[in-house]
């Protein structure tokens, strides 16, 4: 009796002990090999695998589901940050309900979907900064624009980056009186519709704080300013038992880095590192470079989860560059550098139709390109 192994015939009745142990070892080397390319063996140990991405418009709910079921579960994403902002029919404050807001029944059924393949599911509501888009008003900024940090400086018909006001979005003044009664609401309220543990706060790209036209901030530091929201943020949430994620970038000082004023902090907020809570989850986008700042957030004490976009490269080097911080990091700070999570920014419906393929234009989209790159990676 024979068999062929790895391409070599074997007769049973003439192994010897060693033999056996050896063969099996070539086989098992084999099967290995075969196996790298596909994950089975894969190195990363990130508890964070996520996505960040719009929720989806109430016509396209029903093929979203379809997308967690059929694409995100089967790729291993555990964690969906969902940016639904005024986008829901909000009970608390019916009258900051965006146009074609998400209903409690659609919410549910993303809900039920994340629960049953078990995605940690997060809502996203800007805080503090981007209350305005382009030449638009954010819907908190349109109906209380009392809160607004800048109402001298008005939103122009055409928007242009760089302009005479360094507007890139309007904020809303941290030190109104009123301002948390109504945020705090909204967040309260999309939490418990979202079932969630966590919420995210955004607080990315806040160029407006501390400015000299404000009653209530001018001539404070900024740095404070923003530590201080941030806190109140996480105090609100901790009573109830839920933790604060936000981006990142207001907290790299951009000049010393050379990072620069987008991912990081040009307005002196980035001191506010030593001034947070270190339970605050923090997301560190990086679009086209790699770059280590993980470290920083890492050693500060921080949990942090590396964010890309629509540069593969770029999404890969984070994977790799997070895995070898883990790989030699102290006991201490290995479980900080907690994963990986791909941003898109785009329409929800393009990121839907690339993940299936449907139409050239958004399979061939780069940040679906990446996002599939990077699925294979982690």
């Amino acid at each position: 009796m024979y068999a062929i192994i790895c391409g070599q015939p074997f007769v049973f009745s003439t192994f010897k002990n060693n033999e056996i142990m050896k063969t099996t070892q070539r086989i098992f080397l084999l099967f290995s090999l075969l196996l790298i390319p596909f994950g089975i063996f894969s190195q990363t140990t990130f508890t964070v695998k996520g996505l960040c991405i719009n929720a989806p418009v109430k016509q396209d709910v029903d093929d979203f589901i379809e997308l967690i079921d059929k694409k995100l579960a089967p790729a291993g994403v555990n964690t969906l940050v969902l940016r639904i902002d005024y986008r829901y029919e909000y009970v608390s404050h019916p009258e900051l309900r965006a146009q074609d807001p998400l209903s409690e029944k659609d919410v549910k059924k993303i809900v039920n979907s994340c629960r049953k393949n078990q995605i940690r599911l997060i809502p996203q509501i800007n805080l503090l900064g981007h209350q305005s888009w382009a030449g638009q008003i954010g819907k908190l900024l349109e109906v209380y624009p009392q809160f607004d940090e800048t109402p001298s400086i008005s939103l122009p018909k055409e928007y242009k980056w760089p302009n005479a006001d360094g507007l890139y979005c309007k904020s809303y003044c941290p030190q109104h009186p009123e301002v948390h009664d109504v945020v705090f609401d909204v967040v309260d309220e999309i939490l418990n519709v979202f079932e969630a543990d966590a919420f995210h706060a955004g607080m990315d790209e806040v160029f407006y704080i501390a400015h000299p036209d404000c009653p209530r901030c001018r001539g404070c530091d900024p740095a404070v300013l923003f530590a201080g929201e941030v806190t109140l943020i996480r105090n609100h949430l901790t009573q109830n038992g839920k933790k604060l994620w936000i981006w990142g970038d207001r907290l790299i000082d951009g000049k010393t880095t050379g990072i620069g004023l987008w991912e990081g902090s040009y307005n002196n907020t980035y001191r506010a590192i030593d001034m947070i809570p270190k339970d605050v989850i923090i997301n560190d986008w990086h679009y086209e470079k790699a770059h280590p700042t993980p470290v920083l957030f890492a050693a500060k004490g921080f949990n942090v989860v590396a964010c890309p976009w629509r540069n593969a490269d770029v999404a890969l080097n984070q994977v790799k560059m997070m895995n070898r911080f883990k790989e030699n990091a102290s006991d201490e700070m290995k479980p900080r550098y907690a994963g990986i999570m791909h941003t898109f920014w785009s329409d929800t419906r393009i990121f839907i139709d690339g993940m299936n393929n449907a139409t050239e234009e958004s399979k061939n989209d780069p940040s679906v390109q990446t996002f599939k790159e990077l699925i294979k990676a982690w």
